[in-house]
């Protein structure tokens, strides 16, 4: 019974450890990883404030949007994120919203954390 559970615990764990192993994170938000086949794009912007974070940052990559989705609704979950919507999610007093921009071949993915009001 434990075997099974463990390789479903494993599998579930899958795209975290894909992204650790190559060290594929998001520079100004080192906890929240890169899809596979995203690169980051330089000049994010990082402020601190008394009410928390304000993150925005970029990338870029010839991958499939619904790739791109089903990775981080999967991941974040994983890293105490919760689901507030379509790539919309809440940990403590922050809000993570995650837009796609296509325009094929290419898809950017735009990642805007604030704090939550």
């Amino acid at each position: 019974m434990l075997r099974p559970l463990f390789a479903l615990f494993m599998l579930a764990l899958a795209p975290l450890f894909a992204a650790a192993a190559t060290g594929n994170f998001l520079a100004e938000l080192e906890d929240l990883p890169l899809a596979p086949g995203l690169v980051e794009a330089p000049g994010g912007l990082l402020f601190d404030t008394a009410g928390g974070r304000i993150v925005e940052a970029h990338a870029s990559g010839e991958i499939a949007a619904d790739q791109v989705r089903q990775f981080y609704e999967q991941s974040l979950r994983q890293l105490g994120w919760q689901s507030l919507g379509p790539l919309q999610f809440r940990r403590d007093n922050e809000i993570l919203k995650i837009t796609l921009e296509e325009k094929r071949p290419t898809l950017t993915v735009h990642f805007n954390l604030a704090p939550a009001r």
